[in-house]
């Protein structure tokens, strides 16, 4: 409660900022509206402005939960298999090195304007961050748990599963806020490049018709999915951390 206390008296803040500069300096409302106005904008086009978020959330949802699945997938199959790791992890850092940004054209000329290339283009963003933070933690065993795995003779699968995998939940968690962050981005640089639908293509739309307010009332709305979407992965990483600490104290 202390939190979003804050968070609202921030907003409230920044709000009101907003509203004395647009005030002060007098500046035309094609320009920069105010947030008085933004809302009216809000109220007046409720429905497409929930419609369009609604595509947007989709095609975040499913690209998000793509690049999830196998983010974790990858990591396993990097920490279990030694050859993936000499073969597959330089490939992953050198895919990392081209701006995924880039890619937003190419795959919208491979899959169309649809929801395909966006699912596609959030999975790439958010691929890397979730497996290089869950591989770090699937491999960052603390000592003591690695001798006595060592002692009892584990199995590769059975060490992963009992003692990796509770330790690098934490390290998830950390891959999982760098995935809520990048995920908005993502998709509304693919709806930029080619969409038919979208917050994006609204925003776009706007921008060219001298809608501004309808502009920033679009952005609004994609700041509180982000918002909201980094909320849920930040509650889930507090989650485990909190788990790993009372696995630690255990250990101790």
């Amino acid at each position: 409660m202390r939190r979003l206390l804050h968070g609202c008296l921030a907003l409230a803040f920044g709000l009101t900022l907003w509203q004395v500069v647009v005030w002060a300096t007098d500046v035309p409302h094609f320009i920069l509206p105010g947030p008085m106005r933004v809302a009216a904008a809000m109220g007046n086009n409720a429905a497409l402005l929930a419609a369009q978020a609604g595509v947007t959330l989709a095609n975040l949802t499913m690209g998000l939960g793509a690049g999830i699945a196998l983010g974790v997938a990858s990591a396993l199959n990097l920490a279990m298999s030694p050859a993936a790791r000499l073969l597959l992890r330089p490939l992953m850092v050198f895919a990392q090195a081209v701006p995924v940004f880039a890619l937003a054209p190419i795959v919208t000329l491979w899959l169309g304007y649809g929801a395909p290339s966006k699912v596609v283009m959030v999975a790439l963003v958010t691929y890397f961050p979730v497996t290089s933070a869950f591989f770090d933690g699937l491999m960052r065993l603390p000592p003591d748990l690695d001798d006595l795995a060592r002692q009892m003779q584990a199995r590769p699968l059975r060490r992963l599963m009992l003692l990796q995998l509770p330790n690098a939940l934490p390290a998830l968690g950390s891959g999982l806020r760098l995935a809520a962050v990048q995920a908005p981005f993502a998709v509304i640089i693919a709806e930029w490049v080619g969409a038919s639908k979208g917050l994006g293509h609204l925003m776009l739309l706007s921008n060219g018709r001298a809608q501004t307010d309808l502009m920033f009332a679009a952005l609004f709305v994609l700041a509180t999915i982000s918002l909201c979407l980094f909320l849920a992965a930040d509650r889930l990483a507090q989650h485990w951390d909190s788990r790993g600490a009372q696995q630690a104290d255990i250990d101790r």
